[in-house]
């Protein structure tokens, strides 16, 4: 039975269905349909059924093993095996696509005017229409196709941006939330109003600056008033004053010495420093968190697709090594099939030899030898190519003795070069142990004139003691016969023994006494 090739191994392979229906700028007709998706063929292959799909389509419907043709059973002419959908029974229907190939359509998408055939739209317009409307990667809002790198570079709430200052990479979205915390971010100093100080020195200049006020280590008991930081640093530098000396009494004291108060406001200043340190520690905490449950949400999916991936890598591997059994016990099967397609050809030939001879053999005596290409044997000879040639075999009877011709079209023996040489062979038959031996008929040798006025004629009665008509012990015995036969300069000469550049050489054998 014979398989076609699979779709993908003699096609052009297509990893989509069918085109939309409504590019078709002529009236639809059925015929142009995949059965399966029920759009326009695209690369339309013929099931064993008569339907026809695409090439995607056939493969999806085929990839898990033989399947009911649906459009068989929809119109009620299910028959199996027929009907049955699998791999090799399908081929490409190049006729349908070029028909498919020229059909006019136009461009669905709103603005666009192109217009041409199904075959232009696949090569140069479909997926690359500037008007088709497309979901961005980032944020999924529906955009043209033309304007992809506007919407990426300007418009796209979810594109990544480097902050001008730090250099840091970061959401659009989150550009609030990267300048509350970033270290260089330019701040103004609210005491001399020197601006872009990067806020990882702010803390550093607010200490030194003369200009910016604190509010006093006592604003928490109702002190409004606001000191220097600069007076503040530099109380911090002086020297603690020596404690009172205690008066000399047995009472125990309850005074204390209180704190200097530039010591009080350089542990504000510092308290206030670290407050501000660790409101900044707690938002890139929070931005942390949010980029770590980001990244948490992106391996999850990569772990799921790298699980789907391995599946889908174990189960193609599996298909693989079927496919390399089958592969294998096929390349068993075409190797064995090729040795046995050799015997039978050797058979044949060898059967055609039979044959040839059968049908050029005759068993009353009389032969005929045909020699066509006569030129280019006689130059064979000449060059020592084939000095010799052999003719078919033939017999005096269906039961007598075996015999054959050879002919040395530039002579042999003492004709060699000057005449063509005519020998008589006897032949070992399958009918020798029931003849008189020796050999003993008369044998007559004649090279044709074909105009039948004046052939070449000899003949000779064979001498019984010489072994060339003994009864032969082996294939064939020593010719025997005339190798003065004919002179070639009466060949080479204007006759009629050449015609067509073919001569005829008769062999008639005397069968009186038989």
């Amino acid at each position: 039975k014979k398989q076609w090739p699979t779709v993908c191994s003699t096609f052009l392979s297509s990893n989509k269905p069918g085109f939309p229906k409504q590019i078709l700028a002529n009236k639809l007709e059925d015929k142009h349909l995949c059965n399966c998706c029920q759009k326009l063929l695209r690369r339309p292959f013929q099931a064993q059924c008569g339907h026809r799909f695409c090439s995607y389509c056939f493969n999806r419907t085929v990839r898990d093993g033989p399947q009911k043709c649906s459009a068989c059973i929809k119109e009620d002419i299910f028959e199996e095996p027929t009907s049955i959908l699998k791999q090799g029974c399908a081929f490409p229907d190049n006729a349908a696509r070029r028909e498919v190939e020229n059909l006019s359509v136009v461009c669905i998408n709103e603005g666009c005017t192109w217009k041409g055939n199904i075959k232009e739209y696949e090569l140069s317009h479909e997926g690359k229409c500037d008007y088709m409307i497309i979901p961005c990667p980032s944020c999924k809002e529906q955009i043209r196709f033309n304007e992809q790198e506007r919407h990426n570079e300007r418009e796209c709430p979810e594109r990544t941006l480097n902050c001008k200052y730090c250099k840091e990479p970061f959401h659009f979205k989150n550009i609030k939330a990267h300048d509350e915390i970033c270290p260089k971010y330019p701040m103004i100093c609210e005491g001399c109003a020197k601006k872009k100080i990067p806020r990882e020195k702010y803390v550093d200049h607010i200490k030194f600056c003369s200009k910016f006020r604190t509010p006093c280590r006592f604003h928490v008991v109702g002190c409004d008033m606001s000191v220097s930081s600069f007076l503040i640093s530099s109380e911090l530098s002086l020297p603690l004053p020596p404690p009172p000396a205690l008066a000399p009494t047995l009472t125990v004291s309850t005074s204390f010495t209180p704190l200097p108060s530039s010591v009080g406001a350089a542990l504000e200043l510092q308290l206030h420093s670290e407050k501000t340190k660790v409101a900044e520690l707690g938002r890139r905490c929070t931005d942390l968190e949010v980029k770590a449950g980001m990244f948490e949400n992106v391996v999850c999916v990569l772990n799921r697709e790298v699980e789907r991936f391995a599946t889908t890598m174990e189960a193609s591997n599996r298909q693989h090594r079927l496919d390399q059994d089958k592969i294998e016990a096929l390349s068993n099967k075409v190797r064995q099939l090729e040795r046995t397609m050799g015997l039978k050809d050797l058979t044949v030939a060898e059967m055609e030899g039979r044959l040839r001879e059968i049908s050029g053999t005759t068993f009353d005596g009389v032969f005929i030898w045909r020699i066509s290409d006569f030129t280019k044997k006689r130059q064979d000879a000449i060059a020592g190519r084939a000095p010799a040639m052999f003719s078919p075999a033939f017999y005096t009877s269906k039961y007598g003795y075996k015999m054959c011709l050879r002919i040395y079209l530039n002579g042999d023996g003492t004709g060699r070069g000057s005449h063509l040489s005519l020998f008589f062979v006897v032949m070992r038959g399958l009918s020798d142990a029931l003849l008189k031996w020796p050999f003993n008929q008369k044998v007559t040798l004649m090279l044709l004139d074909q105009s039948n006025r004046e052939h070449i004629i000899d003949a000779f009665r064979p001498d019984v003691t010489s072994s060339s008509f003994q009864r032969p012990v082996s294939e064939m015995n020593i010719a025997s016969g005339c190798p003065l036969f004919c002179p070639l300069s009466k060949l080479d000469a204007k006759n009629s023994y050449i015609r067509d550049d073919t001569i005829f050489i008769k062999a008639i054998v005397d069968l009186t006494g038989l």
